[in-house]
């Protein structure tokens, strides 16, 4: 007897090795997707604007960093004692000007350093809804607790999401090497202060956008993320305590079945062999000083040191 229905994801012909570089940007879970990739020692670059929900954020940034252009004065604005983009995640912003560039600038000129030779661009998209900055007369990518009154709330067309989709699809290959692989997904986390019928019709909006632009696409692909936390994990026990985030073991779950299709052999030991070096890495010792946690060391150093001859990047700094 079955009691749950299994999505899977259909075998990848081209495969993640250990050496490649994964370049992620999008939701919140993107970020759960890049941090396994962190801890795994591969070669990854997060989100250089921050979370971004809608397709139009995550096309202005990688307008801006396919072009490599810069923020200015001109394109911050002041709220409370902040100084801000609207184009940004309000970790960007800072009590100075000069700071917030600093900060956004570098991830700019980083982020375009890190496309230029990724091997694997993975986008998340979160909701269809985007809002206008009336001030400005702007779209924009966060609002930044500003008061609603100041912003115009729309939500996007399936046809409006799939021209922004090919666009992100053009930037990348003109930014990366020809054989780069772009992977476009849905955040399962669910909206709920949109409403809940709203939330799935903007969820399927992205769905239906990102599907139709797919076709014709090469080195392209959709990851059925939500379907596999909405129909797959169809649980609570899966969910952080605000019931709208996956918790660890569903993350792990969603994580496991795209290594199982996109990994291959090398690059899935590779990730095993490293997550279970940083969890015992992870532990605090009782005696830091016995002879017990040193010949612990020196059997994770010696683990650590057969695991950096199979890449050429650094791994595990730390140690």
């Amino acid at each position: 007897m079955k009691f749950r229905t299994e999505v899977s994801i259909g075998p990848s012909e081209r495969k993640i090795e250990p050496r490649h570089k994964i370049f992620t940007i999008g939701s919140c879970f993107a970020t759960e997707m890049a941090a396994v990739f962190h801890k795994g020692q591969f070669q990854t670059f997060h989100n250089p604007f921050g979370t971004l929900f809608s397709p139009h954020a995550v096309h202005t940034a990688l307008s801006r960093l396919h072009s490599c252009q810069y923020y200015d004065e001109q394109d911050l604005i002041q709220y409370g004692d902040q100084i801000i983009s609207l184009d940004h995640h309000s970790s960007f912003s800072s009590l100075y000007t000069h700071q917030t560039l600093e900060k956004i600038n570098y991830q700019i000129e980083e982020g375009n350093l890190f496309l230029q030779s990724a091997d694997w661009v993975i986008i998340t998209l979160g909701s269809s809804f985007v809002y206008d900055f009336l001030p400005k007369n702007r779209r924009v990518a966060n609002c930044h607790k500003i008061p609603q009154k100041f912003f115009a709330k729309n939500m996007l067309t399936s046809e409006e999401i799939s021209s922004y989709v090919s666009k992100m699809y053009a930037l990348v290959k003109d930014i990366c090497p020809v054989d780069t692989t772009v992977l476009f997904s849905v955040s399962p986390v669910r909206h709920v202060k949109d409403g809940f019928t709203e939330n799935l019709w903007s969820k399927s909006r992205l769905i239906d956008g990102i599907l139709n632009a797919l076709n014709g696409m090469q080195y392209a692909a959709y990851l059925p993320i939500y379907e596999l936390l909405m129909d797959d994990l169809r649980d609570y026990r899966f969910y952080k305590s605000d019931l709208l985030h996956p918790n660890e073991q569903a993350v792990d779950y969603i994580f496991s079945k795209f290594e199982e299709s996109y990994f291959s052999f090398d690059a899935r030991s590779f990730l095993e062999e490293n997550l279970s070096i940083s969890r015992a890495l992870s532990h605090r010792p009782f005696q830091p000083q016995s002879q017990e946690y040193e010949r612990f060391i020196v059997k994770i150093k010696e683990r650590v040191n057969r695991q950096r001859l199979k890449v050429e990047h650094p791994i595990f700094l730390e140690l």
